[in-house]
């Protein structure tokens, strides 16, 4: 009896040995197909979410996995977004940099976003200027507010640009703006920051305030100014050049007239007297 169990044992063993190769094979292909998840960052698979919130990161981390869908980066103290930070993330529909320190965004930074982007948050950083070439062509819904921003014509033609949330639209304030003309350079000296400082650019947009053109009417004056300087000193130069030209001509002429004239010859005398 005895003998007839220790012969069973070994074909059961052979007979589950098979089974346990494949599940720990499924087990090392499944391992091998999540990418890793970037330090600090905690990753969700089964949503494609990458959560990087509060971790004290300085910048963009790398490796985020390229099938991302919700990328969370807010809470930290990122300073600016290079060109290529978002590059390989087609399938990005939310991107979340609110509370950071950002105030530079490189030239086409998130230009590399699809159009599967659904909502790009901005808000609570340090951006006093952005423009259409460093956020592309995104629809995705975006938060502005609570940033410094200096209102000139390049904000305007992007908050035109934009598919700005009506919820927090009038937290985008202007904490300093264009001069208008007449308005002394010196007044910024003095910590003057704009006559439209403090008040939401989308009620200014509304009251008829086009920082467009009043941008296009300075540049106006400045040309008309520099073209009157440059005739002013062209006038000034040709009077001073004909007042030098006429000093040189009495000065040369004073001089002719203090040459001694020549006199004539007897002989030159004889001469014509005798054609005569």
């Amino acid at each position: 009896m005895w003998s007839n169990i220790s012969t069973r044992r070994p074909s059961q063993v052979g007979h589950f040995l098979p089974w346990l190769c494949i599940l720990l094979c499924c087990t090392s292909l499944r391992g091998q197909a999540s990418p890793p998840c970037p330090d600090s960052c905690h990753c969700a698979w089964d949503t494609s979410t990458v959560l990087c919130s509060d971790a004290g990161l300085q910048e963009i981390p790398e490796g985020i996995p390229p099938d991302t869908v919700s990328l969370h980066l807010e809470r930290n103290n990122i300073r600016s977004i290079p060109e290529s930070a978002f590059v390989d993330l087609v399938h990005l529909r939310d991107l979340d940099l609110s509370h950071n320190r950002i105030d530079t965004l490189s030239s086409g930074a998130l230009r590399h976003l699809g159009p599967e982007l659904r909502l790009l948050d901005l808000s609570h950083n340090q951006l006093r200027q952005a423009s259409r070439e460093e956020l592309g062509s995104t629809r995705a819904k975006t938060r502005l507010y609570h940033n410094p921003w200096h209102c000139d014509c390049t904000l305007q033609e992007l908050m035109e640009t934009l598919n700005l949330e009506a919820e927090t639209v009038n937290g985008i304030v202007c904490e300093s703006s264009v001069r208008a003309l007449g308005e002394s350079s010196r007044w910024e000296e003095h910590g003057w920051l704009g006559e439209h400082a403090g008040q939401p650019l989308v009620k200014l947009l509304h009251s008829g305030v086009n920082f467009c053109s009043l941008q296009r009417k300075t540049t106006d004056v400045a040309m008309l100014v520099t073209m009157f300087v440059w005739f002013f000193m062209v006038i000034v130069y040709v009077v001073y050049y004909v007042r030098q030209n006429q000093a040189e001509a009495r000065r040369h002429l004073e001089y002719l007239k203090s040459l001694p004239s020549p006199r004539k010859t007897p002989t030159e005398t004889d001469t014509l007297s005798t054609g005569f």
